[in-house]
Order: structure tokens, then C-alpha cells, then sequence
């Protein structure tokens, strides 16, 4: 569903070209791609060797660009972002890339995740002198690389790395360099591609098929690349850790056309389907998934099922951004601009709706009930992941556990308060094989903690609450 009338929001995505005249116009149609990661604000800062530019603004990639504003971007090099803007962090100075000057040269950063103990770092800066000028985690970073100012720049970064804890994944450029950096674990996705001599860093693989780019690898947990005009150098900055790649990747935020650790989106959110469809059956007469994200997973249920899949609910794609406003009156009222019940399709059927997660349960009930309105006999409804029983403290914006509908109901008084017929959950062993397959699974692993609660890392004091995030 949309993460605007859902309440389940990606904090940011990221994309860098090093060593392309166009960099700016790359970078513009990589952020492109990764709207769905961020419709807030967006950014991009390119060096041309001797100085860097900036330029960003709030919205969406083409309200804040023009063809004019992207010439004036000069340069080989570009790092761009795209974010949302989580409470209390919506300022013009927030927008990513950030951009600091000294006496040294110039330095930009682009992060999407959080980082756990920015508040704890904070503390510790501001006691030391540091002036923050940002509510950003990023800019605990850019201090820390500056406070080790006595150290080469890559060590520098790396010493930074090494006192950050969380979910991140990194841009950092200069004049002349570009530093790439996935945290110890992977929890974020990004990856590295070429197009022709030059090299592109994207947080999804649908921005490289964009650009006619050509995918190389993942960046690997723990991993500083290092890239400039002489070609690219890998160092690590911690010792290698199972990776956890967040597992609402696969089920929600990332495009269907990605691939993520080599595997494919769609491919994956159908073996949900199809598991979904084996762990809790239903005699029914049409399958309809909730656009976009839960289509590829109803289509894996219909086919596992037998039951044949129809277009039963359709997305206006012409609603503006008007509707994304944060009361609960004005959540409804957006998901009824925004989704409509296909009444020829429905009338007089038992549904089975498919959809990819439950945050806090809004969205399913006005579902419901717009295709029972659109004369539906049941709608018997299937979530292609466990319930969302816990916050997540790596970069995504669920609510904290007093309004998430799964960690104070039981799927029985879930099920009667969204109005469904039934409703059944995938299990977390069915989503991990959907995602691992096999004995994959032995080798790989995703970050389930907002539905289990086993968090990979350590959760300080201050993010067991709703803060600040990059």
C-alpha cells in the first residue's frame, strides 16, 4: 500500500556516480527511481575537483530540480538523496546531502538508516564544543570525521564508522574522493554498478536498469570503498557479521524490479503469496491485491491457491501529495482518494485481499469496507508478513508500539476490528523461507525485530521512544 496512508514510511534513499560528465543528470534519474523511498525532499551535491555544489529543496525530484538548476551542477562526481521527513525533522536543513565547509575543504554526506546511539554521540559532542546545526543523525558523523582531523581522511571516516552503531548506509564525498560505507550488519541495502568507466552506487538496483547501468555487487557489511580518478579501493572498517538485511525490504519498501543479496523482489513477494496461500487457504472466488506493493504477492496466492486473480482495487495515480497529511480523519479520507473498489470485479464475490503488512490498521478497515460498499459477499483478508508487533530503531518510520494494531490485539480482535471476514498472518519461518529459500537460510539472514523483537543490535535508552532520525 502507500506509505503515505499506511504510517509505514523508508527514511531515504541514495545514489553516486563517480567519473561521468553528466553526474548531475545521472543522479537526477537514479533519485528518480528511488522516489518511493522518500517524497519529502531531495538533494544532490557534485565536485568538479577543486569545489563542491549543492542543491536541494523539499519535495518530490521534479519539483525541486529544474533543467536549469541541474546544468548549474557542474561536475564528474555527484551523491544525491531522497528522504521522509519524520515529526520535528522536516527543516530545509535537514534535507540530505548535507554540505560542510572548513579550512581543510569541503565535505558532503548522504545516509539512509539510523544510527541507535546518535543522542548518546550528541551528548558527548556538544559537552566537547561541537554546535549541531541539524536535528539529522548524519551530522553526528560529519563531526566525528572532523574531530579525528589528525588522521588521513579514509581513517578519519572509519574511525567515525567504528563509533556509530545502527542501520547506515553512506555516501561521503569531497573534492576529489567519494567514500562508500554499509554498516557491520547490512541492515540497509546498497549496491555498486558501472556504466561504462564510470562507477554508480545506488540503494536499489532498479536505478542502474534506469541509467543503463550495469550491476557489479552489493556493498558488503563493513565495507569502505574508496573511489576517485586513480580507480577504487575496498577496506574494511569492522570485523564481517551475519548480515541482517532488513526483512521489510523484500516485503514492502524496495521496488519490485530490485534485487536485493541477488535476489529478486517480485520473485520473493510471490513465494510469500504462494507460502501465504499453503499456511492459511480460503475457499473463495477472487484474489485481489492492494497496489502497489502487495500485487506481486497476491498474484504467488492466487497461483498456489487456484483461485483466479483479479484487478479488484486500483490506485489513483493522480492524487497529489495534497493528501498526505498526518491526522487519522485525513489518513482515511486519503485512502479513499486514493484506492478504489472495482465494482463489476467484486460484486457479489468472496475476496480474498491481499496486502503486504498491518501497521496500525486504518488503511485494511477502509479497505474492507470499500469492497463490501462495492457489493463484495466476504473479504477475507491475508497479510504476506507476520504482524508488526515492535518499533523499528534502523530508518524506518512504524509507530512506536502503543499504535501499532499488532502489539496490543490478537489477530481474532484484529480481524473484527478491520471489518474482515478472516484474516490470517504469514509466519515468520514462512516469510524467511520465502525471502531465503533453503538452506540459504543457514547462510543469510534478515532483521525481523519488528515482528519478533530480536533487535541485531544494542537499543540505548533514548531510541526506545519516537526521536530524531536522519
Amino acid at each position: 500500500m502507500l506509505a503515505e496512508i499506511k504510517g509505514l514510511n523508508e527514511e531515504c534513499g541514495i545514489f553516486g556516480v563517480w567519473g561521468h560528465q553528466d553526474s548531475a543528470q545521472l543522479t537526477y534519474y537514479g533519485l528518480h527511481a528511488l522516489q518511493h523511498r522518500g517524497q519529502e525532499g531531495a538533494g544532490i551535491v557534485t565536485t568538479d575537483g577543486e569545489q563542491l555544489k549543492l542543491a536541494k529543496g523539499h519535495g518530490l525530484i521534479n519539483e525541486v530540480f529544474s533543467e536549469n538548476q541541474l546544468e548549474d551542477l557542474s561536475g564528474h562526481a555527484s551523491i544525491g538523496h531522497v528522504r521522509y521527513a519524520t515529526a520535528g525533522d522536516g527543516g530545509y536543513e535537514n534535507i540530505q546531502p548535507l554540505h560542510f565547509r572548513s579550512q581543510t575543504g569541503g565535505l558532503a554526506l548522504a545516509h539512509n538508516g539510523n544510527l541507535v546511539n546518535a543522542q548518546a554521540l550528541k551528548n558527548q559532542l556538544e559537552a566537547q564544543g561541537s554546535i549541531l546545526q541539524t536535528t539529522s543523525d548524519t551530522e553526528v558523523v560529519a563531526h566525528l570525521i572532523k574531530r579525528a582531523r589528525h588522521l588521513p581522511l579514509e581513517q578519519a571516516i572509519m574511525e567515525a564508522l567504528s563509533m556509530i552503531k545502527g542501520a547506515y548506509a553512506f555516501l561521503v564525498m569531497t573534492e576529489d574522493r567519494m567514500f562508500v560505507a554499509n554498516d557491520p550488519r547490512g541492515l540497509r541495502p546498497l549496491s555498486l554498478g558501472h556504466l561504462g568507466e564510470s562507477w554508480v552506487v545506488s540503494s536499489e538496483t532498479c536505478a542502474f536498469d534506469v541509467i543503463g547501468a550495469e550491476y557489479d555487487r552489493e556493498i558488503d557489511p563493513g565495507e569502505l570503498l574508496i573511489i576517485s580518478d586513480e580507480g577504487i579501493e575496498s577496506k574494511r572498517f569492522s570485523a564481517p557479521i551475519q548480515r541482517t538485511l532488513c526483512s521489510m525490504e523484500y516485503v514492502y519498501f524496495s521496488r519490485p524490479d530490485s534485487n536485493l543479496d541477488g535476489k529478486n523482489v517480485h520473485a520473493s513477494r510471490k513465494r510469500m503469496g504462494k507460502s501465504l496461500a499453503e499456511e492459511a487457504p480460503v475457499d473463495a472466488d477472487v484474489v485481489t491485491g492492494v497496489p502497489d506493493s502487495s500485487i506481486s504477492a497476491a498474484i504467488g496466492y492466487a497461483e498456489a491457491s487456484g483461485i483466479p486473480y483479479e484487478l479488484g482495487l486500483i490506485k489513483n495515480r493522480y492524487v497529489g501529495r495534497t493528501f498526505i497529511q498526518p491526522s487519522q480523519e485525513l489518513r482515511e479520507q486519503g485512502v479513499k482518494m486514493k484506492l478504489s473498489a472495482v465494482r463489476g470485479i467484486v460484486e457479489g464475490k468472496k475476496v480474498v485481499m491481499v496486502d503486504d503488512s498491518i501497521v496500525r490498521g486504518t488503511t485494511s478497515r477502509r479497505i474492507v469496507k470499500m469492497l463490501k460498499e462495492a457489493g463484495a459477499k466476504e473479504v477475507h483478508v491475508r497479510i504476506a508478513s507476520p504482524p508488526i508487533q515492535n518499533p523499528c530503531y534502523y530508518g524506518i518510520d512504524t509507530s512506536n508500539s502503543g499504535e501499532l494494531i499488532a502489539a496490543n490485539n490478537s489477530v481474532e480482535e484484529i480481524e473484527e476490528q478491520i471489518g474482515a471476514d478472516s484474516l490470517a498472518f504469514l509466519s515468520v519461518q514462512g516469510l524467511n523461507d520465502s525471502i531465503y529459500q533453503g538452506e540459504e537460510s543457514l547462510k543469510h539472514g534478515g532483521c525481523m525485530a519488528c515482528f519478533t523483537g530480536n533487535y541485531p543490535t544494542e537499543i540505548y535508552p533514548n531510541t526506545m521512544h519516537p526521536y530524531e532520525k536522519a
